[in-house]
């Protein structure tokens, strides 16, 4: 018998049927993510990939500022920019569903006949891009500290903040998914890269390479809305320490605010995507979209 299957077997898993349509989708998702190529090629991409964007990065910030990567403040920026690799990774691996069953494995209609918990079999399927975006972050991580000496050591940091504020992150993140795949079941046409959009839109609303003081007066507020700034903002004080040198925007808030904050947003986030889920669901077979695939 194999490990899943004594998960499943378990009294816990047996009696819920969202925790079992969470995990069954969690395990489908690694299946599909990690079997496009063998795991050598993966292993090498997986690790490529990230090293090749935060190269991107770091090559721009030299330029600017004449090689000062020993200055304090690019390790913050570094980090920005490596911690949002998860950003993208789960709101668009959970909106993403929608499409790859729909469109590329036509299994959708098949799907909602079976007892399974639509919300949960989302969030479970993003997890397998979520742990593909862990990987990549503890990389790009290890390789700034390699690299580019960044100030972070495992005594230093301080887990109990960072485990809390990622795990609030995670969930806001894959919330935020959630209610773009469920405007996704809505639609007949042009949603092939609303995901990509709003995760590349939050990067320059977050705080993740400069500081939020620096957008026009009207765009500002745009960036205190979304949890992701206060999660990058808590991950990083977490990792370099209270004394390091931080953007200026929430400097002036205790982590214990800025936690407060990023966990009310998280639970408005969950009972907001799970009545838009259900919503949408509702209006998309009535529309009769549900299944409707474009052939693209």
């Amino acid at each position: 018998m194999s490990m899943m299957q004594r998960v499943m077997d378990t009294p816990l898993v047996r009696r819920s049927n969202a925790l079992r349509s969470f995990l069954t989708a969690a395990w489908l998702g690694w299946q599909i993510e990690s079997n496009w190529a063998d795991p050598f090629l993966f292993a090498v991409y997986s690790i490529a990939r990230p090293v090749g964007s935060i190269l991107i990065l770091v090559m721009m910030y030299t330029v600017i500022t004449n090689g000062a990567t020993q200055e304090p403040i690019f390790a913050y920026i570094y980090l920005g920019n490596a911690l949002y690799i998860l950003v993208g990774q789960v709101i668009s691996g959970v909106s993403w569903v929608i499409i790859d069953d729909r469109e590329h494995y036509r299994t959708l209609r098949q799907l909602h006949t079976t007892p399974m918990n639509g919300y949960f079999y989302l969030m479970g399927r993003g997890v397998a891009r979520m742990l593909v975006g862990l990987v990549s972050l503890v990389i790009t991580i290890g390789f700034g500290v390699i690299a580019f000496r960044l100030p972070i050591t495992l005594a230093g940091i301080n887990w109990p903040l960072f485990i809390a504020s990622t795990v609030l992150g995670i969930i806001s993140l894959a919330t935020i998914g959630l209610i773009i795949g469920s405007i996704t079941l809505m639609l007949a046409r042009h949603f092939w890269s609303v995901g990509d959009a709003i995760s590349g839109a939050l990067y320059l609303f977050s705080g993740a390479i400069f500081p939020l003081d620096i957008l026009p007066a009207v765009l500002r507020p745009v960036g205190f809305i979304f949890p992701v700034t206060y999660w990058l903002e808590l991950a990083r004080r977490a990792l370099l320490g209270p004394s390091h040198p931080t953007f200026p925007t929430l400097a002036a808030y205790s982590n214990e605010h800025l936690l407060l904050i990023l966990a009310v947003i998280s639970a408005v986030l969950v009972g907001f995507s799970g009545y838009i889920y259900n919503r949408a669901l509702h209006l998309a077979k009535e529309r009769g979209v549900f299944d409707m695939e474009t052939s693209h």
